[in-house]
């Protein structure tokens, strides 16, 4: 059955399903870990949040937990297309993430990373003066040969998963279920926020600052390739960079 020929209930439940599976999940655990660091012994900016974390003692089984869970992190991705499939035309080019457009999508993914990244880093910085966020780890894997190409992969997962998700896939429904405008991007910004409370609250707003933006980004141009690509190249710089660089160069964390 068609998307245009389902009812608004059956729509909304398709959502909310997507979501239960995927980074509205995420927003829950996230707000359940902020309240477990809020009441702990110890302010929040004295607690710890890590990102890929080891897995296993045993390197290629850690390799193997690292990879086998990327991959999963992905399905909910592929679920997504396959329902955008029943609506006209081809999902990929609904979604923008075709490749008819490389250089452009390049150099707006590059241009939105910049946009981003350079006034992130400075709402990080107070975010940590202000005690507001947990102190970030963003990589914490042991230093193995294959350490910084699973925190690229790592990168590049979260970009498709988030973007697709959060972007394309709920903002094509929302708009289909006829929310306002506002309505949607306070909707995509607020899950974006919310999956990165575990952070703490400079987190949540920094990135649901970005929810906006890269909201929308999609609704002008039609394309998630450049909100990919800009989102990767965010990751890739914090996770290999933390792994590879001084510790000591990342205090204000």
């Amino acid at each position: 059955m068609r998307a245009d020929q389902l009812t608004r209930r059956t729509l909304g439940n398709e959502t909310l399903l997507v979501l239960g599976l995927s980074l509205g999940q995420s927003a829950v655990y996230a707000i359940v870990s902020l309240a477990a660091k809020l009441t702990a012994a110890g302010p929040l900016s004295k607690q710890t949040a890590a990102l890929n974390t080891s897995q296993s003692a045993r390197p290629y089984l850690d390799l193997t937990y690292q990879l086998v869970g990327i991959f999963f992190a992905l399905l909910p991705v592929l679920l997504a297309v396959h329902l955008l499939a029943r609506d006209p035309g081809d999902p990929a080019r609904a979604l923008g993430v075709d490749l008819t457009r490389p250089g452009s999508d390049l150099t707006r993914g590059a241009g939105l990373a910049a946009l981003i990244g350079l006034p992130g880093l400075a709402l990080f910085w107070a975010a940590a003066q202000l005690g507001i966020n947990a102190t970030l780890v963003p990589a914490a894997l042991p230093h193995l040969w294959w350490a910084v190409p699973v925190l690229i992969l790592a990168a590049v997962q979260n970009a498709v998963l988030e973007e697709v998700i959060v972007v394309g896939y709920l903002v094509t429904r929302l708009r289909r279920l006829r929310w306002r405008l506002g309505a949607v991007l306070a909707a995509s910004a607020v899950l974006r926020g919310s999956y990165h409370l575990y952070q703490g609250f400079g987190a949540f707003l920094g990135n649901a600052v970005m929810g906006v933006i890269f909201a929308f980004f999609f609704l002008r141009t039609r394309r998630v390739l450049p909100l990919i690509i800009a989102h990767t190249l965010l990751d890739v710089v914090a996770f290999v960079g933390y792994a590879l660089l001084p510790k000591g160069w990342f205090d204000w964390l």
